[in-house]
């Protein structure tokens, strides 16, 4: 009967290792601005860490000051101002069509698993969204909050990193969470936040 067990579980264990080597990676197709073409995005598995857009550290020529955050909407890219001339870059994903905005703000305020309340027009749109869904893994705001004035917008994580680069939320910008972790980490409560179409 041992022997049986065995095999049977060996056979398991092979049908598994066949099925992950032969099924097909899950495509989609993704806006690119840098090339302003739509490509086959790569990294489609729900859970995985990394965007296609890398944190980079760039030439950044501005007036403003150190610690401030230019969001490009167009170019799907954040910038945090630092010394010297440079500027940290992020990967974002914006508001879908009808859902774009611009302005000044301030960081009013940060927080880290953020709990997330609906707004009620969003759902009125989305009548399945719960009242209120506490900070975790599931949230959509993922790890890290940056809240923009007294808007209803944020700057926040999410755990599907194949949506940066894409026009996907209702309005607030989208950052890996490696990244928001790493933009959270960077600034402080009353910085300068502008956002630009």
């Amino acid at each position: 009967m041992t022997k049986q067990i065995q095999s049977f579980f060996a056979i398991v264990l092979s049908a598994f290792v066949l099925l992950a080597v032969a099924a097909p990676a899950n495509a989609a197709r993704v806006y690119n601005p840098d090339t302003n073409r739509w490509e086959e995005a790569t990294a489609r598995t729900p859970g995985a860490r990394q965007s296609s857009i890398p944190r980079q550290l760039v030439d950044y020529s501005t007036d403003l000051k150190v610690g401030s955050i230019v969001v490009e909407t167009s170019e799907r890219r954040a910038y945090l101002v630092l010394p010297d001339g440079k500027a940290m870059r992020y990967g974002v994903g914006v508001g879908r069509d009808g859902f774009r905005w611009s302005g000044t703000h301030r960081l009013t305020r940060k927080a880290e698993w953020p709990g997330w309340t609906p707004p009620a027009a969003m759902r009125q749109r989305q009548p399945e969204l719960p009242a209120y869904m506490p900070g975790g893994p599931d949230n959509p705001l993922g790890a890290r909050a940056l809240y923009v004035g007294n808007t209803l917008y944020r700057l926040h994580g999410t755990s599907e990193p194949w949506t940066i680069g894409q026009a996907v939320s209702s309005g607030c910008i989208r950052l890996t969470n490696d990244d928001i972790i790493d933009l959270y980490d960077r600034v402080r409560v009353g910085a300068l936040i502008v956002v630009n179409q």
